[in-house]
């Protein structure tokens, strides 16, 4: 009955939610920035060692989702790459000037997938009516929406939430994300009625470099991120978050 989809920010990250014994992976770049579409090299080194459903973010820059005419020619080529190389469905998500669900462009998104799964994601989030943008994501045929309930976490969107699965009337997956974890998980799905979640599980993994020059960063002003670990999907906190989700 439960699934969950874990945001993967490399392969490593996708084995090891597998390991965990997720159903799906997300796998993105540039977690810092909220997430960008992967290499093709990474989408396709996914495929080769996963057996679970791989979804590919497809998203050309941080910021928000309003995207030029160049932006979104990127996003079709992507789109094609992913589908090429096996991804079972993509994530998605743009919007219009004034914060309503642009229906040209996702839709033009949509059918370059070609009948793959097909999410909406936290774009929803930014959207300006969330209850009458839901009816547009409906129409345009999508399968889910990754959403937080507008808040910066799942857990404190829960009314929302609940408020889009019930008018979604099983007509579209509501996905809670953002925050979520084995310590929370069954409370939200308690408040909230849903059977999908999104979340990364991640443990920081210390780097093997010995050498370190503490005086030059690859990071921009303002930007933190320690350069000697990395934050890697754990299975075995995969693995809690589900016993977790159906003991609830």
């Amino acid at each position: 009955m439960y699934k969950l989809e874990i945001c993967a920010n490399s392969v490593a990250s996708c084995v090891e939610a597998q390991k965990g014994g997720a159903y799906r992976v997300e796998l993105c770049a540039a977690i810092p920035e909220g997430g960008t579409t992967p290499s093709y090299g990474e989408i396709a080194v996914a495929r080769e060692l996963l057996d679970i459903n791989l979804h590919i973010l497809i998203r050309p820059r941080a910021g928000d989702f309003l995207y030029s005419k160049t932006e979104h020619k990127i996003m079709l080529k992507d789109i094609s790459s992913a589908r090429k190389l096996g991804a079972d469905g993509v994530v998605i998500g743009c919007l219009t000037a004034d914060g309503d669900i642009d229906m040209i462009r996702n839709k033009e998104l949509i059918d370059a997938a070609q009948g793959m799964s097909v999410t909406f994601h936290r774009a929803f989030d930014m959207c300006r009516n969330p209850l009458e943008n839901l009816e547009k994501i409906i129409a345009l045929g999508c399968n889910r929406i990754l959403t937080s309930g507008q808040q910066p976490k799942a857990e404190q969107g829960t009314d929302l939430i609940r408020q889009l699965i019930e008018k979604a009337n099983k007509r579209i997956i509501i996905m809670p994300g953002s925050g979520i974890n084995e310590n929370n998980i069954a409370h939200i799905a308690r408040e909230t009625g849903a059977t999908e979640f999104h979340l990364s599980a991640r443990n920081p993994v210390p780097s093997g470099m010995q050498y370190r020059n503490p005086n030059v960063s690859m990071g921009g002003i303002g930007i933190e991120i320690n350069e000697y670990e990395q934050n890697i999907t754990d299975a075995e906190k995969v693995r809690k978050t589900l016993t977790q989700l159906k003991n609830k």
